[in-house]
């Protein structure tokens, strides 16, 4: 069974790249100053990161997999790491000289400060290995240029400034990552369209089999799951597509199908609760009268 490698300090992964360390916490990469490296007779490499690390991949070497996923990357290609995860890089044990940048950080580097509160709603940090972010060349210059900027402020060392304007430059570059991926939702319109058009297709099936009795209330990450897709990136997708959240999407479909239950048939609110998949006939009340102003008992009596 092959050994995980873990990072946990800023240090370590400067260590292994052949970088110095100009602050404990943060550091900017550029690979091509690694000494060429292997993993020996390692075929599949596991590498644990407690870091939150942003690699900007200039050249494959190797295939990168998170999950049961590959990275969908090529030159010029964004991948978000947060700490906790773990990726898995397939060799061919050959030496290969690493090329692209990265920005690591530590979790402290951020505590106490704007974007401490707001990193979680930086979604592509949980995104599947097949929902990487590609760049146009553009892009890639705005994200060296924000590389270049932090790497400055390490350059003259740490003083009571260091933190403040370090992580406004992370902040800075991860709104710009914001934009670029608003950017490719719409230029891979067509493909999302389908995604759009699959939801809808198993939304509708899971209503017409016995999955709402069995399973439940449908979920936002079993959808995600049958359209092999991060919960995170299947949100902001349906989001972008529709105006809509993917929750409040599957509560409109919920509210639809109930209003067709409720007129066309003389079933009960507690037989259509659970026709639905609600645990309490009172949750489906509750959600009904919030979604339509009425309870199903008085939108039946309107009609």
């Amino acid at each position: 069974m092959n050994r995980i490698h873990r990072f946990d300090t800023v240090n370590e992964y400067n260590v292994l790249n052949n970088h110095e360390t100009l602050h404990p916490l943060v550091s900017v990469i550029d690979f091509s100053k690694a000494n060429p490296r292997t993993w020996g007779e390692e075929k599949k490499v596991k590498i644990n990161y407690g870091l939150y690390c942003i690699f900007l991949k200039d050249v494959k070497c190797g295939d990168l997999k998170y999950g049961r996923n590959y990275y969908d990357y090529q030159e010029g290609t964004l991948v978000f790491v947060a700490p906790g995860q773990v990726m898995e890089i397939e060799t061919t044990g050959e030496v290969y000289q690493p090329k692209g940048h990265a920005l690591v950080f530590h979790p402290d580097l951020i505590q106490g400060t704007n974007l401490a509160g707001s990193i979680h709603e930086y979604h592509f940090f949980g995104y599947n290995a097949n929902e990487a972010l590609h760049l146009s060349e553009r892009e890639r210059q705005i994200v060296l240029d924000c590389f270049s900027k932090i790497n400055y402020e390490l350059q003259q060392g740490v003083d009571k400034h260091s933190k403040k304007l370090i992580a406004s430059n992370i902040e800075l570059f991860l709104n710009y990552c914001e934009r670029f991926y608003d950017r490719q939702f719409i230029t891979r319109d067509n493909a999302n369209k389908g995604i759009l058009e699959k939801f809808e297709e198993l939304l509708n099936g899971y209503f017409s089999s016995d999955k709402a009795q069995t399973i439940g209330l449908p979920s936002v990450a079993y959808f995600a799951e049958q359209l092999h897709l991060s919960a995170n990136y299947f949100g902001d997708l349906i989001k972008k597509e529709t105006g809509k959240s993917a929750k409040e999407y599957i509560q409109t479909k919920i509210i639809h199908i109930a209003k067709n239950k409720i007129y066309n048939s003389d079933k009960t609110v507690s037989e259509i609760s659970n026709e639905l998949g609600f645990k309490y006939p009172q949750h489906f009340t509750r959600m009904f009268k919030h979604e339509t102003g009425y309870t199903p008992n008085e939108y039946r009596s309107l009609n």
